[in-house]
């Protein structure tokens, strides 16, 4: 193991919103991937501690296969099975933090939120978006490292770094959601999912784990959420980063499958996976079940009558083609 750089060496990183990724890691966290790039949720946000408060740090993410396999969603018995071998790689990718490179003095002032990162399974993805494969397994990965001044840092590269691996945020890419736990889940803990949401967070029980219970409608009014919209940054934003350490930052890329085994630099944050004893009972679902603001009604437009006097009928078989 190579010796950590000491501007490294004391970082200690914790995990905002823990509670709520391992409610959703209980149940199987499924995360979409799209074409144009899907926003992660939960976000992935960390609090960070122990750097150089004068030294320049570059935050970054990338996503690694969690084993070789690909996954289907059985609904009979609401659990995930192997269905065969997985797909060729993706294009291996790191998300820069867009704020990167800076003092560590202001990564530690503030929680630091990869709000920009997105998902998604094109793989001719010219916009710098993390490319996944569906219906696979992946484990989030995060790095600091540390901007070193050397001329010839390159050679430091294995020292400059420190990675932290939390094993809640693991999860399976998706093009749709395919638990309806994950589904309803996500609906009553995302602020920006008021519109399918029954009641507001106010009205929440205190524990994560209560929060499928308040999907009752309250009828009162909703605020408006305030969404201010700001250019995406972060992976097309590497020109302001030394060309040393975008170098240091390509040894991350085609990593192999996370096994505590083959990562003896990453720190394990959290314990392994535990595995759900027993298959969840299953209940069928429809539009309404799920989406809760649905609302039944009636056709809006009335059929045509199969009488009208209006059209004449055709007839393929003459010899004209028609008949007038």
């Amino acid at each position: 193991m190579a010796r950590k750089n000491q501007c490294v060496s004391g970082v200690t990183v914790q995990l905002e919103m823990r509670n709520l990724w391992e409610e959703f890691n209980s149940l199987g966290t499924e995360m979409i991937v799209t074409k144009a790039g899907r926003r992660m949720f939960p976000t992935f946000q960390v609090k960070i501690s122990g750097m150089d408060p004068l030294a320049d740090y570059v935050l970054l993410m990338d996503f690694v296969p969690l084993d070789d396999k690909r996954y289907r969603y059985a609904f009979h018995s609401s659990a995930w099975l192997v269905a065969g071998k997985a797909d060729p790689a993706t294009p291996g990718r790191v998300h820069f933090h867009p704020d990167s490179p800076a003092k560590g003095g202001q990564w530690m002032r503030q929680i630091v939120s990869f709000d920009k990162l997105k998902l998604t399974n094109n793989l001719m993805d010219d916009n710098g978006h993390i490319i996944l494969n569906s219906m696979h397994r992946y484990q989030p990965r995060f790095h600091v490292v540390v901007v070193d001044p050397r001329p010839d840092s390159e050679r430091y590269a294995q020292e400059n770094f420190k990675s932290f691996i939390f094993t809640e945020t693991q999860f399976i890419a998706v093009t749709a959601y395919q638990n309806h736990r994950i589904t309803q889940l996500k609906i009553a803990s995302n602020p920006f999912a008021k519109g399918f949401r029954e009641c507001e967070p106010d009205d929440w029980p205190g524990s994560p784990g209560q929060l499928l219970g308040c999907l009752s409608r309250n009828g009162g009014a909703v605020p408006s959420v305030q969404i201010q919209k700001t250019p995406e940054k972060g992976f097309t934003n590497n020109h302001h980063l030394p060309p040393s350490l975008l170098r240091e930052a390509s040894h991350l890329h085609h990593p192999p499958p996370v096994t505590p085994a083959s990562l003896p630099d990453v720190c394990i944050a959290r314990r392994p996976l535990n595995e759900p004893s027993g298959a969840l009972p299953y209940k069928h679902l429809s539009y309404h079940s799920i989406y809760v603001g649905a609302r039944a009604r009636a056709a809006p437009y009335t059929l045509p009558s199969s009488r009208a006097t209006s059209f004449h009928a055709l007839n393929i078989y003459t010899a004209g083609g028609y008949e007038q």
